[in-house]
């Protein structure tokens, strides 16, 4: 598992009857992945943005920068 330190939006949608999972840092396509439980949407969150990192490694496009927030 590689660490990314991304933002991931999970939303429900009605019209979907299930959770969508985005990630605003990647440009494309708004909605990568869904699930039917949070956790699912969790679980395939996390390989879409291991697919994603890697597929900007493979054609050498630059992986954009997270954004880290601190707690306060």
């Amino acid at each position: 598992m590689i660490k990314l330190k991304y933002q991931m939006i999970i939303q429900w949608s009605e019209g979907d009857n299930c959770l969508l999972v985005g990630f605003p840092y990647f440009p494309g396509q708004k909605w990568r992945t869904h699930g039917d439980t949070y956790e699912e949407a969790v679980k395939n969150g996390t390989e879409a943005l291991e697919s994603l990192a890697i597929a900007y490694q493979q054609t050498g496009e630059t992986i954009p920068e997270p954004t880290i927030n601190k707690a306060a």
